[in-house]
C-alpha cells in the first residue's frame, strides 16, 4: 500500500514541481509580461464597486487571519471531537510548512508587486502568491481529509467543486485588486499543490506503517 501511494502521489508531486519550475524560470527571466499584462487588463477591465467589494471579501478569506483562525478550529475539532490525531498532525504539517516554503520562495525571487493599477496596497514580495498558496494548502488539505470520510460520489464531487471555486476565486481577487501578477497566482497554486501532494504521500505512508505496526 505504501509503494502504491508513493508511486501515484510522488508522480503528481514531480509533475507540479516541474510546472512550478517552468513558471519560476519564466518569472526569473522576466518573460511573463505579455501573459501577465493581458490577464490583468482582462480581469480589471470589468472593475466595479460590487466586484471590488467581492474581491476584498475573497481576499480576506485567503488572508492569514482567516486561514489561521480556520486552521485552529479544524485542528481543535480533529483533536477534541473526532480524535483524529494523525490527521491533525497532517493538517498542521501542511499549513505550517507551506507558509515557510512561501516565505523562502518570496525571498529567493524578490519579485516586486505589479504597479499597473492597485486597488489596495500590500507589502512584501510578489512571487509566488502567499494567498494562493495558503488557500490551496489549507482548503486542499481540508478537502483531502473530508474526502476520506465521505462515501457518496455526489458529495465528493461537490466538495472538490467548492474547494476549486473558492481557491480560484481567491486567486482572481488578488489579480483584480492589483497586488499580484497572474503568474504569481498560478505559481502559488503549482507550488502548494506539489507540496500538498508530497504531504499526502507522507501521511498515507505513515498511516499505513502505523497500522501494520499495530496489527503485528
Amino acid at each position: 500500500m505504501i509503494s502504491r501511494h508513493w508511486s501515484r502521489g510522488f508522480k503528481l508531486f514531480l509533475l507540479f514541481m516541474v510546472i512550478f519550475g517552468l513558471i519560476a524560470v519564466q518569472v526569473a527571466y522576466n518573460r511573463t509580461a505579455w501573459f501577465d499584462n493581458r490577464i490583468i487588463h482582462f480581469v480589471q477591465s470589468s472593475e466595479s464597486p460590487a466586484l471590488t467589494s467581492l474581491a476584498k471579501a475573497l481576499s480576506l478569506v485567503g488572508s492569514s487571519k482567516i486561514v489561521i483562525t480556520l486552521s485552529l478550529v479544524i485542528m481543535a475539532a480533529l483533536f477534541l471531537f473526532l480524535k483524529h490525531r494523525l490527521e491533525l498532525l497532517f493538517f498542521l504539517w501542511a499549513g505550517v510548512t507551506s507558509h515557510i516554503l512561501n516565505s523562502i520562495l518570496k525571498n529567493w525571487f524578490h519579485r516586486e508587486r505589479p504597479n499597473i493599477h492597485r486597488i489596495i496596497e500590500e507589502a512584501g514580495f510578489s512571487f509566488p502568491s502567499g494567498h494562493s498558496m495558503a488557500a490551496f494548502t489549507v482548503y486542499g488539505a481540508l478537502t483531502f481529509l473530508l474526502w476520506r470520510h465521505i462515501r457518496t460520489g455526489e458529495a465528493r464531487v461537490l466538495l472538490v467543486a467548492v474547494c476549486f471555486i473558492l481557491t480560484a476565486a481567491i486567486g482572481w481577487s488578488r489579480i483584480y485588486l492589483g497586488v499580484h501578477y497572474p503568474s504569481d497566482v498560478i505559481g502559488g497554486y503549482a507550488a502548494s499543490c506539489a507540496w500538498l501532494m508530497l504531504s499526502i504521500v507522507l501521511f498515507e505512508a505513515l498511516r499505513s506503517f502505523l497500522e501494520k505496526k499495530r496489527k503485528g
